[in-house]
């Protein structure tokens, strides 16, 4: 089992714009030519924070529009949110708020063998870094500039922690880079 941060973001390091949009990331690549079919089918647990759930329930579920979807995971959800939110029908979803680490423990029992995917956004898989729970880094390079937004990851690793392990080369418009956390250079870095 891994906990991985897998993520999209644009050359100069922002995961959306600063109201939350991803348009710019959907002309990229068609979600076939990249790692995601293959990453999806190893996780047995995903945590995300509140404004990634609200985009996904404004854009993947619309709830009450006339072309209502479903719940896009079959994995159970946990929600870090300090507010109260809604769930739709059907969706294993857990609001939580506070520490990463009980959390985790929790995903952990659910997951089983399977991965956890710390979905997003940037500070909360910082949360599960600084934590020391991260195991990998998969980011996703677009090849456009924001210019500003939402920080792939916010938070200063100068160390050798991250380990770069491969490239792939998705197509003109993206590129993939997954990083291993070293985690006795982390926490000696600590």
């Amino acid at each position: 089992m891994t906990t991985q941060y897998y993520t999209a973001s644009s050359i100069d390091g922002f995961i959306a714009t600063e109201d939350d949009s991803l348009d710019w990331l959907f002309p990229l690549a068609e979600l076939e030519q990249t790692s995601y079919p293959a990453f999806i089918a190893e996780v047995g647990a995903i945590a995300m924070g509140s404004s990634t759930y609200e985009w996904l329930l404004e854009h993947a579920v619309k709830p009450g529009a006339a072309d209502e979807g479903d719940w896009p995971y079959s994995q159970p959800v946990w929600i870090f949110s300090s507010r109260e939110l809604e769930a739709p029908a059907g969706a294993d979803i857990r609001f939580v708020q506070g520490d990463v680490r009980p959390v985790h423990a929790q995903m952990q029992e659910v997951a089983g063998s399977r991965n956890i995917w710390v979905m997003g956004g940037g500070d909360l898989a910082g949360q599960f870094y600084d934590a020391g729970l991260l195991d990998e880094i998969i980011v996703q390079i677009g090849s456009v500039s924001l210019g500003s937004g939402k920080p792939v990851f916010p938070r200063r690793v100068l160390s050798p922690a991250l380990q770069l392990v491969s490239v792939r080369h998705v197509n003109e418009g993206m590129a993939e880079l997954r990083y291993r956390i070293d985690k006795a250079r982390q926490a000696g870095t600590a």
